[in-house]
């Protein structure tokens, strides 16, 4: 999955290389309000601007229903959904940062997370941003 020189707005894609794997269609490297941060060269931008939107939806229906599996507080760790062709997997990458990649059916799944995790922790150590409600918080004390 090398990088496309010629999109600026995808200078970040290099960070997804290491999910270069049997089976995996794309990565998309996403905020968790739904906007494309990266993408690997299996996708469009735009078709990854729309997965990026549609994880980030899946993602807070993930976040609803986490009251049935232990209360108000629960937080989602990861979404998978299988597909007949293969599936979707979510996951946290860090403060505001998602990592979503699609798969085949024919794929290394415990590799495949594996390698997310690690992307996750890595991506979450460079690029995780403070959210948004605690700057606006802070701003709104100081006034």
């Amino acid at each position: 999955m090398s990088t496309s020189l010629t999109d600026s707005t995808n200078r970040l894609a290099w960070l997804l290389d290491d999910l270069e794997l049997d089976g995996v269609r794309f990565a998309v490297l996403l905020s968790d309000d739904g906007l494309r941060v990266a993408h690997s060269p299996g996708i469009s931008k735009d078709e990854a601007e729309r997965f990026a939107a549609a994880a980030s939806g899946l993602r807070s229906l993930g976040k609803a229903l986490g009251e049935f599996c232990g209360g108000f507080a629960n937080t989602v760790r990861q979404n998978m959904t299988e597909y007949d062709e293969g599936m979707i997997l979510i996951t946290a990458a860090g403060a505001g940062t998602l990592l979503g990649v699609a798969t085949t059916a024919d794929v290394d799944l415990g590799l495949v997370a594996h390698r997310m995790n690690d992307l996750a922790e890595r991506v979450g150590r460079e690029l995780g941003a403070a959210p948004r409600r605690d700057e606006f918080r802070r701003a709104e004390t100081s006034l």
